[in-house]
């Protein structure tokens, strides 16, 4: 069974430092590209609106702001993820 913990052979504690922090800011970037997305960035209104092609493609603009966001620091979401991704396997739960 595959537990929460395992990811690509790996335990969270034992990924690689770098691949973990790389997970860590993917998830960032997804994140505040959903609040982007919320916050209504990327939506078209007005009479010269790119109309239903320009809100088709909206979301691959906010993914590029957001990892952008993430690049420059983001808002510290990648070093609380990254830092839970750290504890080690004695101390997670497991569900089984």
């Amino acid at each position: 069974m595959i537990t929460p913990t395992q990811t690509l052979g790996h335990t969270a504690s034992t990924m690689p430092d770098a691949k973990a922090r790389q997970v860590a800011k993917d998830l960032e970037a997804a994140f505040v590209s959903q609040m982007l997305k919320s916050a209504g960035v990327g939506a078209s209104t007005g009479p010269f609106s790119g109309g239903s092609g320009e809100d088709q493609f909206a979301s691959f603009l906010r993914d590029a702001q957001a990892r952008e966001m993430v690049k420059a620091g983001g808002i510290g979401l990648a070093e609380s993820i990254f830092a839970a991704m750290k504890v080690t396997d004695n101390e997670s739960p497991r569900f089984e």
